[in-house]
């Protein structure tokens, strides 16, 4: 977390600006700026505080409810902007867009990790029929087969040169991957935080 002592307010006149950025999603939520105590009560509460000369001190979501839960704040190379990784409780935006730049470019894979999940924490429904997903997430021997022929089937696929049919292949491979790894306890962040550390080995 950042040192409050490196902060050079006075270059802004008592102000930096704070962008805040989603943790998981990395998609810039929004702008805005923060004085000294602003980011006293951020370090002091782990919610984001901001300042401004016509509301004062004010806590994001404090009347809506989408608070920004803090991460992590970090200083630029000249100390006189924060970069605060925030995990937000709703949309940035007072239009109830996700963020004040308009609605981020879809993540088919943390979307389909959500989508996973929420299958995987839903509770049974007797009466239906399961989905595909919920079988193989109550089924390990049928989670590790399919990861098996679908792997099997992309093989085949890249030897015969097909782009597309490897394409989708390749697609299912991961699906099916994902929907073990939850099953297992693992969410598809922890893979990319491995990756992402090795990106910098």
């Amino acid at each position: 977390m950042i040192d409050i002592e490196t902060i050079d307010f006075e270059k802004g006149n008592g102000l930096v600006s704070v962008v805040a950025q989603g943790a998981s999603t990395g998609a810039v939520l929004m702008v805005a700026f923060a004085n000294r105590e602003a980011i006293e009560r951020t370090l002091a509460t782990g919610e984001l505080h901001f300042f401004s000369r016509r509301r004062g001190l004010w806590k994001k979501g404090e009347t809506s409810g989408n608070v920004m839960r803090v991460v992590d704040l970090s200083a630029d190379c000249d100390s006189d902007a924060i970069l605060a990784r925030v995990e937000p409780a709703g949309p940035a935006c007072h239009t109830g867009q996700v963020t004040c730049f308009g609605d981020p470019p879809l993540d088919a894979l943390r979307a389909l990790d959500a989508t996973i999940a929420a299958r995987a924490a839903a509770p049974e429904d007797g009466a239906a029929r399961p989905s595909y997903t919920r079988r193989l997430l109550a089924d390990r021997n049928l989670r590790l087969k399919k990861i098996g022929e679908e792997a099997s089937e992309l093989v085949v696929a890249l030897a015969d040169g097909d782009q597309a049919r490897a394409a989708e292949e390749a697609a299912d491979v991961v699906y099916h991957v994902m929907v073990a790894l939850r099953a297992a306890g693992i969410g598809f962040d922890e893979v990319r935080k491995v990756l992402e550390a090795r990106a910098k080995s």
